[in-house]
């Protein structure tokens, strides 16, 4: 690819010797691609390992392996049942570098399409809160239809500026991600129109956009809580820079990310400031297997604080109907706040305040209540394990009837009532069972063509 003339020159003033390696690298390179899997689904690792093979596994993080999706389609049963997730490997870096605990309050400010997300729902293992926040109304659905697919319980799908959100969680959240819309350098052997629209201004533009993020985040971050930030971008105005602003105008400190010594230092020099940047973290290609990224771990130095109690939600009569649902198809039982939104009943996760914004997912998608009966969600089908599910039919990966099923189609059971189609032990679908047929609620905008 041929760079455009100031990208190049900041490229050689910044690498120096290795720039020849970089330009080689960003043109002849391979693409990385890869997968992380789904560790809230127990099993899932053995059951992917032993699917693929004997992948290479991301050094930076200890669930992500290099994988072709040439090779690994999105229609395979394991992805649709939520097993693992496509992303970068580069991108894995920004989550494998916080440590986020089970309980904690986390927000992913800039979320789509979930990547991010989604590996922080596996780090919470169930418990706290997740707030995944999406500006963009389209790319939110996305988001919040990958959390579905990966069974996480305890997430909030926000559409939502940051500083509005700013507003609504004044000092909230333990951990907070801020995977910043940038300028794309990184991605260029990836998206190569990224190459066309690059210009100079536009990573002012970007970095100015970055620092007004970061401000918003700034005010929800607890004391003593921790910010991770990246970008896709190799541009020290977006990276360095915006760590400089932020340890100027916040009262916080660059912390060594765990798990990447494999990736480069960031540099000092590049941030114009005195600040040391050797604590923050970078990848080029040419060093690195994995498209350009860099991330930045912050912790506030400010006394840890309360938060502010979230009231429960008052009862709701449809509760009743899933409780009905629950006793003769699960065995299972869900507790917590239930909260209807026209016809759809969710499980709220506990701490969540969600009065008076934009939200695309309430927590948990239970189901609908239509006409005094309650039909089951396909999130609540993926939310659940084998073991969770009265009445499950079983296949293999190779099996017809499985094929049949994820294409819409009607399969033999003898069982009765609502029944779980299940890979290997691995829910994908709800259907419903009567005559020894069972009626296909496989949703219909994933089924299989073909």
């Amino acid at each position: 690819m041929i760079f455009p003339e100031k990208f190049e020159m900041r490229m050689r003033k910044m690498l120096k010797g290795e720039y020849d390696d970089f330009e080689r690298a960003m043109n002849t390179s391979p693409l990385f691609s890869g997968i992380r899997i789904n560790t809230l689904k127990d099993g899932a690792r053995e059951a992917v390992l032993r699917e693929f093979g004997n992948m290479e596994n991301v050094p930076w993080c200890a669930d992500g392996y290099y994988a072709d999706k040439n090779v690994i389609s999105g229609n395979h049963p394991y992805h649709i049942a939520g097993l693992f997730y496509f992303q970068e490997p580069s991108a894995m870096s920004t989550v494998s570098a916080i440590p986020i605990e089970k309980g904690d309050y986390v927000l992913d400010l800039c979320a789509a399409p979930g990547g991010k997300a989604t590996h922080a729902a596996a780090k919470m293992c169930g418990e706290g809160l997740l707030v995944a926040n999406e500006i963009n109304k389209s790319r939110a659905r996305i988001l919040s239809d990958n959390i579905d697919r990966l069974g996480i319980k305890n997430a909030v799908v926000t559409n939502e500026t940051p500083q509005r959100l700013a507003e609504k969680y004044p000092r909230f959240f333990d951990k907070i991600i801020v995977d910043a819309p940038c300028s794309g350098e990184g991605m260029f052997r990836k998206e190569p129109q990224a190459v066309t629209e690059w210009s100079a201004e536009h990573v002012s533009s970007c970095a100015e956009r970055q620092k007004n993020i970061l401000s918003s985040a700034m005010q929800m971050l607890r004391g003593g809580g921790m910010l991770v930030y990246s970008t896709c971008t190799f541009a020290p105005e977006e990276n360095e820079k915006v760590c400089a602003y932020l340890l100027d105008n916040f009262n916080v400190e660059l912390v060594t990310p765990e798990n990447l010594d494999a990736l480069s230092e960031g540099v000092t020099e590049w941030s114009n400031s005195n600040h040391d940047m050797t604590k923050t973290r970078r990848v080029f290609p040419h060093r690195q297997n994995g498209e350009g990224h860099f991330v930045a771990l912050f912790r506030s130095k400010d006394a840890p604080n309360d938060r502010a109690e979230v009231k429960q939600t008052k009862p709701v009569a449809e509760e009743k109907l899933y409780r009905e649902f629950e006793n003769n198809f699960l065995n299972t039982r869900f507790t917590g706040n239930f909260s209807l939104f026209g016809e759809n009943l969710y499980l709220l996760p506990g701490g969540a305040n969600i009065d008076k914004i934009k939200v695309l997912r309430a927590g948990l998608l239970l189901g609908a209540c239509r006409k005094n009966r309650f039909e089951p969600s396909h999130a609540l089908c993926l939310a659940l394990n084998k073991r969770d599910i009265k009445n499950t039919i079983d296949f293999d990966l190779s099996d017809v009837e499985l094929k049949k099923y994820l294409s819409g189609e009607t399969i033999e059971c003898k069982k009765n009532g609502w029944c779980a189609v299940t890979v290997n032990g691995f829910p994908v679908g709800w259907g419903k069972a009567s005559g020894g047929v069972l009626k296909n609620r496989f949703p219909k905008y994933m089924r299989l063509r073909g």
